[in-house]
Formats: structure tokens, C-alpha cells, sequence
């Protein structure tokens, strides 16, 4: 079946799904898609004892994914909140983002603060030149 997440609570890992005029639940364990569930994402899924399984991203196949991230608004976070990881925490990379946040302590523990800015600068140099042309989800930047 196909529906569109009307809900997703990620302390619970719960959402619903919705599909015509009917809602669906279902969890995080039946999640096929690397990137958590937002709501207003098309979905495939399949029905178990009324519950939606082998649920996946289908907003790909449906028509091409639409830009909703600002390609400026992030380089201009990371030129200013490089060392925070704000820049990756907005476009949806948060691994990437804390990975940031601890280097960023280690560095400044070990007395390297010179080398804090310098990953915010190079992050912003790759997203206005294009090499960083998309979101966590795949979609492009504005």
C-alpha cells in the first residue's frame, strides 16, 4: 500500500500512517529506510494484523525530490557554528553533527584551538561550491 506518515513520536519510535481515509500504526522495527521518519513522507508498506510492516521512503519514485533545506543558511552555519555542528544538525546529519561537537571538545581540551574553526570554514566552502548538494534525505539543497 502506499500512505504518507501523518505522525512519528521518535521517543516512542511510534507513528501512524495514514493511507486514504484509514490510519495506521506502526513502529520503528518495521522501518526499512536508513533515515528516521518525518511527517508528510510517502511510504510503501504493507498491512499485518492491521498494522503497517516493511514500511520504506517512496517519495523518489513518486517524483523528484523537492528541495527544502537552504544551501546559504547552512554554509553560513558552518561558517559561524562549524565547531557546533549546527550546519550538519539543520541538513539532518546528526552523527555527523555530534561527531563535530565532541572533536570540537577533545581539541579544545588538548589546547589545538586552532583547529576548531578550520572544519567550519572547509564545510562552508563545500556546500557553496556544490560538493555538499544534499540533505540526510537525499533531497537537494536550495
Amino acid at each position: 500500500m502506499i500512505g504518507h506518515i501523518e505522525s512519528y513520536d521518535p521517543e516512542q519510535q511510534t507513528g501512524v500512517i495514514k493511507s486514504g481515509e484509514e490510519s495506521f500504526s506502526f513502529h520503528m522495527d518495521d522501518w526499512l529506510s536508513d533515515v528516521p521518519p518525518d511527517a508528510g513522507d510517502d511510504v510503501t508498506f504493507e498491512l499485518e494484523d492491521g498494522k503497517a510492516s516493511r514500511i520504506s521512503l517512496v517519495g523518489a519514485y513518486l517524483e523528484k525530490p523537492k528541495a527544502v533545506k537552504f544551501k546559504y543558511l547552512a554554509g553560513a552555519l558552518s561558517l559561524f557554528f562549524g565547531w557546533a555542528g549546527l550546519s550538519r544538525f539543520y541538513l539532518g546529519d546528526y552523527r555527523i553533527g555530534f561527531v563535530q561537537i565532541v572533536l570540537t571538545a577533545i581539541l579544545l581540551r588538548s589546547g589545538f584551538v586552532v583547529f576548531v574553526p578550520q572544519w567550519g570554514f572547509v564545510e562552508a566552502i563545500l556546500l557553496f561550491s556544490g560538493k555538499i548538494d544534499k540533505d540526510a534525505k537525499g533531497r537537494p539543497l536550495k
